[in-house]
């Protein structure tokens, strides 16, 4: 005989993989939405992280290449923060591992003010686009 054990829903983690598509960027954006909602974050931040997300995709679909025509995101959610990590394999790349603002990120970068931290990385051919919001008050600086 089984028994039924209930299980928790509380989602932390999700990868995601799109084709450059405005409507997979908006599914993104929906997902990061649902993530601050979850963690309790305002109304007006929480729709800020969302729309950063998606701008955030769509000026990562201009990098694909038809040999890597995909982006790959993972969201993970923390006890202090939501990360919201975009990869896909590019030719060139960003200048790597420096944290910055969303002030001084790449041309464009005041669609990013929805973070609190942008990071660019590169592993090999693997550009990765790192977005972090911080669930409590943050005083950072760039590092």
């Amino acid at each position: 005989m089984h028994s039924r054990t209930a299980v928790g829903t509380d989602l932390k983690n999700l990868h995601m993989r799109m084709d450059a598509d405005v409507r997979l960027a908006a599914a993104a954006g929906s997902v990061a939405r649902f993530l601050a909602d979850a963690a309790g974050l305002e109304n007006s931040v929480i729709a800020k992280l969302q729309s950063t997300v998606i701008v955030a995709c769509t000026e990562a679909f201009e990098h694909l290449t038809r040999k890597h025509p995909q982006l790959d995101l993972d969201f993970c959610r923390y006890a202090d923060r939501i990360e919201i990590a975009l990869s896909h394999e590019a030719e060139t790349s960003p200048a790597a591992g420096r944290a910055k603002s969303p002030a001084e990120s790449a041309p464009g970068s005041a669609a990013l003010a929805g973070v609190d931290r942008v990071q660019y990385e590169t592993h090999g051919s693997e550009v990765i686009t790192r977005l972090t919001k911080y669930l409590g008050k943050s005083d950072l600086s760039v590092q």
